[in-house]
Protein backbone atom coordinates (compact mmCIF):
# COMPACT_ATOMS: atom_id res chain seq x y z
CA UNK A 1 0.00 0.00 0.00
CA UNK A 2 3.28 2.17 0.75
CA UNK A 3 4.11 2.19 -2.49
CA UNK A 4 1.09 2.69 -4.05
CA UNK A 5 0.61 5.79 -2.33
CA UNK A 6 3.99 7.35 -4.15
CA UNK A 7 2.10 6.03 -7.46
CA UNK A 8 -0.86 7.84 -6.80
CA UNK A 9 1.50 10.99 -5.10
CA UNK A 10 3.52 10.79 -8.94
CA UNK A 11 -0.07 10.48 -10.99
CA UNK A 12 -1.33 13.27 -9.01
CA UNK A 13 1.43 15.82 -9.18
CA UNK A 14 1.62 14.95 -13.08
CA UNK A 15 -2.17 15.87 -12.91
CA UNK A 16 -1.50 19.25 -11.39
CA UNK A 17 1.33 20.10 -13.66
CA UNK A 18 -0.19 19.37 -16.52
CA UNK A 19 -3.29 21.69 -15.84
CA UNK A 20 -1.26 24.17 -14.89
CA UNK A 21 0.30 23.96 -18.15
CA UNK A 22 -3.07 24.53 -19.59
CA UNK A 23 -3.74 27.94 -17.53
CA UNK A 24 -0.83 29.34 -18.39
CA UNK A 25 -0.49 28.35 -21.86
CA UNK A 26 -3.07 27.01 -23.30
CA UNK A 27 -5.36 29.41 -22.14
CA UNK A 28 -3.56 32.24 -24.00
CA UNK A 29 -4.19 30.55 -27.49
CA UNK A 30 -6.97 31.23 -29.00
CA UNK A 31 -10.17 28.94 -28.93
CA UNK A 32 -10.72 26.55 -31.54
CA UNK A 33 -8.44 24.94 -33.93
CA UNK A 34 -4.98 25.85 -31.62
CA UNK A 35 -5.92 25.46 -28.25
CA UNK A 36 -7.51 22.09 -29.07
CA UNK A 37 -3.67 21.03 -30.76
CA UNK A 38 -2.12 22.08 -27.21
CA UNK A 39 -4.46 19.61 -25.27
CA UNK A 40 -3.64 16.96 -27.55
CA UNK A 41 -0.60 15.85 -25.40
CA UNK A 42 -2.49 16.27 -21.83
CA UNK A 43 -5.10 14.37 -23.74
CA UNK A 44 -2.93 11.28 -23.71
CA UNK A 45 -1.20 11.78 -20.74
CA UNK A 46 -4.70 11.58 -18.84
CA UNK A 47 -5.49 8.61 -20.46
CA UNK A 48 -2.43 6.95 -19.82
CA UNK A 49 -2.21 8.12 -16.10
CA UNK A 50 -4.91 5.04 -14.59
CA UNK A 51 -2.26 2.46 -15.91
CA UNK A 52 0.26 3.65 -13.13
CA UNK A 53 -2.00 2.88 -10.55
CA UNK A 54 -2.21 -0.91 -9.06
CA UNK A 55 -5.21 -0.21 -6.76
CA UNK A 56 -8.68 -0.77 -7.92
CA UNK A 57 -10.02 1.94 -6.08
CA UNK A 58 -7.21 4.40 -6.41
CA UNK A 59 -7.38 3.17 -10.36
CA UNK A 60 -11.24 4.18 -10.69
CA UNK A 61 -11.19 7.70 -8.68
CA UNK A 62 -8.03 8.32 -11.15
CA UNK A 63 -9.93 7.23 -14.42
CA UNK A 64 -13.72 8.90 -13.55
CA UNK A 65 -11.63 12.37 -12.11
CA UNK A 66 -9.59 12.80 -15.02
CA UNK A 67 -9.47 10.13 -17.18
CA UNK A 68 -13.27 10.99 -17.90
CA UNK A 69 -14.33 14.13 -16.32
CA UNK A 70 -11.30 16.69 -16.36
CA UNK A 71 -10.46 15.25 -20.32
CA UNK A 72 -14.26 16.27 -20.87
CA UNK A 73 -13.69 19.57 -19.25
CA UNK A 74 -10.53 20.19 -21.31
CA UNK A 75 -12.62 19.30 -23.99
CA UNK A 76 -15.16 22.14 -23.69
CA UNK A 77 -12.42 24.79 -22.04
CA UNK A 78 -10.71 24.22 -25.80
CA UNK A 79 -13.86 26.05 -27.48
CA UNK A 80 -13.88 28.45 -24.53
CA UNK A 81 -16.90 26.94 -23.19
CA UNK A 82 -17.55 24.63 -19.93
CA UNK A 83 -17.00 24.68 -15.78
CA UNK A 84 -13.06 25.97 -16.41
CA UNK A 85 -14.13 29.02 -18.52
CA UNK A 86 -14.82 32.16 -17.22
CA UNK A 87 -14.55 35.79 -17.45
CA UNK A 88 -12.26 36.93 -16.04
CA UNK A 89 -10.08 34.09 -16.08
CA UNK A 90 -10.27 31.87 -12.62
CA UNK A 91 -6.92 31.90 -10.50
CA UNK A 92 -4.44 29.18 -11.14
CA UNK A 93 -5.70 26.62 -8.10
CA UNK A 94 -9.44 27.29 -8.81
CA UNK A 95 -8.76 26.45 -12.14
CA UNK A 96 -7.21 22.95 -11.51
CA UNK A 97 -9.34 22.62 -8.70
CA UNK A 98 -12.59 22.85 -10.91
CA UNK A 99 -10.45 20.41 -13.72
CA UNK A 100 -9.37 17.75 -11.83
CA UNK A 101 -12.13 17.31 -9.06
CA UNK A 102 -15.74 16.21 -9.48
CA UNK A 103 -18.18 19.08 -8.28
CA UNK A 104 -19.72 22.37 -9.77
CA UNK A 105 -19.69 25.71 -8.19
CA UNK A 106 -22.70 27.25 -6.94
CA UNK A 107 -23.58 30.42 -9.02
CA UNK A 108 -24.14 33.42 -6.38
CA UNK A 109 -27.73 34.60 -5.73
CA UNK A 110 -28.69 38.10 -5.24
CA UNK A 111 -30.50 37.25 -2.66
CA UNK A 112 -30.94 34.29 -0.06
CA UNK A 113 -30.74 30.90 -1.37
CA UNK A 114 -33.58 28.46 -1.04
CA UNK A 115 -32.65 25.78 1.49
CA UNK A 116 -33.47 22.41 0.93
CA UNK A 117 -33.11 19.84 3.68
CA UNK A 118 -33.05 16.18 2.66
CA UNK A 119 -35.65 13.89 3.59
CA UNK A 120 -33.31 10.61 4.68
CA UNK A 121 -30.26 12.16 7.11
CA UNK A 122 -27.73 11.16 4.59
CA UNK A 123 -24.69 13.16 5.10
CA UNK A 124 -21.03 12.63 5.56
CA UNK A 125 -21.29 12.29 8.88
CA UNK A 126 -23.85 8.88 8.59
CA UNK A 127 -22.62 7.87 5.24
CA UNK A 128 -19.16 6.97 5.69
CA UNK A 129 -20.33 4.96 9.23
CA UNK A 130 -23.00 3.41 7.04
CA UNK A 131 -20.51 2.57 3.78
CA UNK A 132 -17.72 1.43 6.60
CA UNK A 133 -21.10 -1.08 8.25
CA UNK A 134 -21.85 -2.68 5.10
CA UNK A 135 -18.40 -3.14 3.80
CA UNK A 136 -17.51 -5.38 7.14
CA UNK A 137 -20.90 -7.17 6.58
CA UNK A 138 -19.44 -7.99 2.80
CA UNK A 139 -16.30 -8.90 3.93
CA UNK A 140 -17.41 -11.14 6.71
CA UNK A 141 -20.39 -12.68 5.79
CA UNK A 142 -20.88 -12.08 1.61
CA UNK A 143 -20.74 -15.76 1.42
CA UNK A 144 -23.45 -16.53 3.86
CA UNK A 145 -25.57 -13.62 2.00
CA UNK A 146 -28.40 -14.06 -0.62
CA UNK A 147 -26.91 -13.00 -4.16
CA UNK A 148 -29.57 -10.28 -4.50
CA UNK A 149 -29.14 -8.78 -1.44
CA UNK A 150 -25.38 -8.49 -1.98
CA UNK A 151 -26.14 -6.75 -5.23
CA UNK A 152 -28.65 -4.19 -3.45
CA UNK A 153 -25.63 -3.92 -0.92
CA UNK A 154 -23.33 -2.92 -3.95
CA UNK A 155 -26.48 -0.59 -5.34
CA UNK A 156 -26.41 1.27 -1.72
CA UNK A 157 -22.17 1.38 -2.16
CA UNK A 158 -22.20 3.13 -5.46
CA UNK A 159 -24.35 6.15 -3.85
CA UNK A 160 -22.46 6.20 -0.76
CA UNK A 161 -19.41 6.31 -1.99
CA UNK A 162 -19.35 8.74 -4.88
CA UNK A 163 -21.38 10.55 -2.43
CA UNK A 164 -18.38 10.55 -0.04
CA UNK A 165 -16.20 11.36 -2.90
CA UNK A 166 -17.33 14.38 -4.16
CA UNK A 167 -18.29 15.88 -0.77
CA UNK A 168 -14.63 15.25 0.65
CA UNK A 169 -13.72 17.09 -2.68
CA UNK A 170 -16.22 20.09 -2.31
CA UNK A 171 -14.88 20.42 1.85
CA UNK A 172 -11.33 20.59 0.64
CA UNK A 173 -12.00 22.45 -1.94
CA UNK A 174 -14.34 24.91 0.37
CA UNK A 175 -11.84 25.29 2.83
CA UNK A 176 -9.01 25.75 0.87
CA UNK A 177 -10.39 28.22 -1.82
CA UNK A 178 -13.54 29.08 -0.05
CA UNK A 179 -16.34 28.06 -2.87
CA UNK A 180 -19.41 27.16 -2.56
CA UNK A 181 -20.44 24.30 -4.39
CA UNK A 182 -23.57 22.40 -5.32
CA UNK A 183 -24.67 18.95 -3.98
CA UNK A 184 -23.65 15.80 -5.85
CA UNK A 185 -27.11 14.30 -6.23
CA UNK A 186 -30.31 15.12 -5.55
CA UNK A 187 -31.92 12.23 -3.45
CA UNK A 188 -31.95 9.86 -6.61
CA UNK A 189 -33.91 7.15 -4.75
CA UNK A 190 -36.95 9.73 -4.23
CA UNK A 191 -37.22 10.10 -8.33
CA UNK A 192 -40.51 9.33 -9.88
CA UNK A 193 -39.49 8.10 -13.64
CA UNK A 194 -36.23 7.89 -15.12
CA UNK A 195 -36.04 11.17 -16.81
CA UNK A 196 -36.06 12.72 -13.27
CA UNK A 197 -33.74 10.13 -11.87
CA UNK A 198 -31.02 10.19 -14.55
CA UNK A 199 -31.66 14.19 -15.67
CA UNK A 200 -32.06 15.91 -12.34
CA UNK A 201 -31.13 13.61 -9.63
CA UNK A 202 -28.22 11.52 -10.07
CA UNK A 203 -24.88 12.76 -10.14
CA UNK A 204 -25.03 15.75 -11.20
CA UNK A 205 -21.74 16.63 -11.54
CA UNK A 206 -21.31 13.84 -14.82
CA UNK A 207 -24.96 15.00 -16.07
CA UNK A 208 -23.76 18.83 -16.48
CA UNK A 209 -20.42 17.68 -18.02
CA UNK A 210 -22.56 15.05 -20.41
CA UNK A 211 -25.20 17.93 -20.92
CA UNK A 212 -22.33 19.96 -21.85
CA UNK A 213 -20.21 17.91 -24.36
CA UNK A 214 -22.60 15.45 -26.04
CA UNK A 215 -26.76 16.37 -25.53
CA UNK A 216 -26.24 20.34 -26.84
CA UNK A 217 -23.96 19.52 -29.90
CA UNK A 218 -26.42 16.57 -30.96
CA UNK A 219 -29.39 18.46 -30.27
CA UNK A 220 -28.43 21.14 -31.88
CA UNK A 221 -27.18 19.03 -35.31
CA UNK A 222 -30.48 16.92 -34.80
CA UNK A 223 -32.72 19.89 -34.63
CA UNK A 224 -31.93 20.42 -38.64
CA UNK A 225 -32.96 16.85 -39.48
CA UNK A 226 -35.83 15.80 -37.39
CA UNK A 227 -37.04 19.60 -36.04
CA UNK A 228 -36.32 21.02 -32.60
CA UNK A 229 -39.57 19.24 -30.98
CA UNK A 230 -38.03 15.76 -31.49
CA UNK A 231 -33.85 16.60 -31.21
CA UNK A 232 -33.80 16.17 -27.63
CA UNK A 233 -34.74 12.08 -28.05
CA UNK A 234 -30.95 11.38 -30.16
CA UNK A 235 -29.22 13.67 -28.30
CA UNK A 236 -30.41 11.65 -25.04
CA UNK A 237 -29.63 8.51 -26.70
CA UNK A 238 -25.82 9.88 -27.22
CA UNK A 239 -25.66 11.04 -23.84
CA UNK A 240 -25.98 7.65 -22.43
CA UNK A 241 -23.93 6.17 -25.26
CA UNK A 242 -21.23 8.35 -24.56
CA UNK A 243 -21.63 7.47 -20.46
CA UNK A 244 -22.11 3.83 -21.07
CA UNK A 245 -18.52 3.69 -23.33
CA UNK A 246 -16.62 5.74 -20.60
CA UNK A 247 -17.79 3.63 -17.87
CA UNK A 248 -16.92 0.61 -19.62
CA UNK A 249 -13.20 2.34 -19.89
CA UNK A 250 -13.01 3.25 -16.21
CA UNK A 251 -13.79 -0.67 -15.57
CA UNK A 252 -11.11 -1.56 -18.13
CA UNK A 253 -8.81 0.09 -16.61
CA UNK A 254 -9.60 -1.65 -13.26
CA UNK A 255 -9.89 -5.26 -14.25
CA UNK A 256 -7.77 -4.59 -17.50
CA UNK A 257 -9.80 -7.67 -19.27
CA UNK A 258 -11.98 -7.31 -22.97
CA UNK A 259 -14.92 -5.56 -22.55
CA UNK A 260 -17.88 -7.38 -22.87
CA UNK A 261 -20.04 -4.17 -23.00
CA UNK A 262 -22.84 -4.70 -20.72
CA UNK A 263 -21.55 -1.61 -19.31
CA UNK A 264 -22.50 0.10 -22.14
CA UNK A 265 -25.97 -2.11 -22.87
CA UNK A 266 -26.96 -1.07 -19.47
CA UNK A 267 -26.80 2.83 -20.20
CA UNK A 268 -28.18 1.98 -23.65
CA UNK A 269 -31.18 0.95 -22.19
CA UNK A 270 -31.31 3.34 -19.70
CA UNK A 271 -31.05 6.11 -22.37
CA UNK A 272 -33.68 3.67 -24.68
CA UNK A 273 -36.60 3.92 -21.84
CA UNK A 274 -36.03 7.64 -21.46
CA UNK A 275 -37.15 8.33 -24.67
CA UNK A 276 -40.17 6.26 -25.04
CA UNK A 277 -40.77 7.46 -21.34
CA UNK A 278 -40.68 10.89 -22.72
CA UNK A 279 -42.88 9.66 -25.91
CA UNK A 280 -45.86 8.64 -23.76
CA UNK A 281 -45.62 11.54 -21.78
CA UNK A 282 -45.96 13.96 -25.21
CA UNK A 283 -48.27 11.34 -26.98
CA UNK A 284 -50.97 10.62 -23.73
CA UNK A 285 -50.35 13.55 -22.20
CA UNK A 286 -47.90 14.43 -18.70
CA UNK A 287 -51.04 14.35 -16.65
CA UNK A 288 -52.46 11.19 -18.03
CA UNK A 289 -49.27 9.15 -18.10
CA UNK A 290 -48.17 10.18 -14.52
CA UNK A 291 -48.47 7.53 -11.65
CA UNK A 292 -49.17 8.20 -8.24
CA UNK A 293 -45.62 8.41 -6.73
CA UNK A 294 -46.30 5.44 -4.33
CA UNK A 295 -46.05 3.70 -7.65
CA UNK A 296 -43.75 5.46 -10.20
CA UNK A 297 -40.83 5.98 -7.31
CA UNK A 298 -40.42 2.04 -6.80
CA UNK A 299 -41.05 1.28 -10.46
CA UNK A 300 -38.58 3.78 -11.26
CA UNK A 301 -35.58 2.72 -8.28
CA UNK A 302 -36.85 -1.26 -8.69
CA UNK A 303 -36.49 -0.30 -12.79
CA UNK A 304 -32.62 1.27 -12.11
CA UNK A 305 -31.60 -1.89 -9.75
CA UNK A 306 -33.27 -4.62 -11.73
CA UNK A 307 -31.40 -3.42 -14.90
CA UNK A 308 -28.13 -3.20 -13.08
CA UNK A 309 -28.43 -6.70 -11.23
CA UNK A 310 -28.49 -7.42 -15.15
CA UNK A 311 -25.91 -5.89 -17.21
CA UNK A 312 -24.06 -3.31 -14.75
CA UNK A 313 -21.87 -5.67 -11.69
CA UNK A 314 -21.82 -9.20 -13.83
CA UNK A 315 -18.88 -7.96 -15.47
CA UNK A 316 -17.44 -6.62 -12.24
CA UNK A 317 -18.23 -9.33 -10.10
CA UNK A 318 -17.05 -11.51 -13.03
CA UNK A 319 -13.60 -10.26 -12.46
CA UNK A 320 -13.42 -9.96 -8.90
CA UNK A 321 -13.14 -6.17 -8.94
CA UNK A 322 -16.05 -5.79 -6.38
CA UNK A 323 -13.80 -8.47 -3.76
CA UNK A 324 -10.43 -6.35 -4.63
CA UNK A 325 -12.36 -2.78 -3.85
CA UNK A 326 -14.33 -4.59 -0.54
CA UNK A 327 -10.75 -6.17 0.54
CA UNK A 328 -8.96 -2.65 -0.05
CA UNK A 329 -11.31 -0.31 1.76
CA UNK A 330 -11.19 -3.44 5.15
CA UNK A 331 -7.61 -2.72 5.14
CA UNK A 332 -8.11 1.14 4.98
CA UNK A 333 -10.50 0.95 7.44
CA UNK A 334 -8.18 -1.60 9.70
CA UNK A 335 -4.82 0.59 9.65
CA UNK A 336 -7.29 4.08 10.29
CA UNK A 337 -8.45 1.95 13.49
CA UNK A 338 -5.18 1.24 14.46
CA UNK A 339 -3.97 4.37 14.69
CA UNK A 340 -6.80 5.66 16.01
CA UNK A 341 -6.34 3.63 19.34
CA UNK A 342 -2.67 3.63 19.19
CA UNK A 343 -3.28 7.65 19.59
CA UNK A 344 -6.03 7.20 22.39
CA UNK A 345 -3.95 4.62 24.31
CA UNK A 346 -1.02 7.21 24.11
CA UNK A 347 -2.93 10.15 25.04
CA UNK A 348 -4.19 8.09 27.85
CA UNK A 349 -0.75 6.82 29.20
CA UNK A 350 0.62 10.70 29.15
CA UNK A 351 -2.83 12.13 30.87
Amino acid sequence: MEGEIKNLCRVWLAVIASLSYCHLVSARLPKGKWRLISLLPIFFLFAILPLYTTSAFFTAVTAFFITWLSSFKLLLFAFDQGPICSNPPKSLPVFVAVAALPFKIKPKYHGPPPRKSKKLPLYLATEIPISAVLISILYDYKEYIHPHIVLIVYCCLVFLLIEILVEISSLLVQALLGLELESPSDEPYLATSLREFWGRRWNLTVNNILRQTVYKPVRSAAAAVVGRDWAALPAVLAAFLVSGLMHELLFWYITRARPSWEMTMFFVVQGVCVVVEFGLQVGLGEKKWRLPWLVSGPLTVGFVVATSFWLFFPPLMRNGADVRVIEEFRYVGEVVMEKVINVWYRNGIES
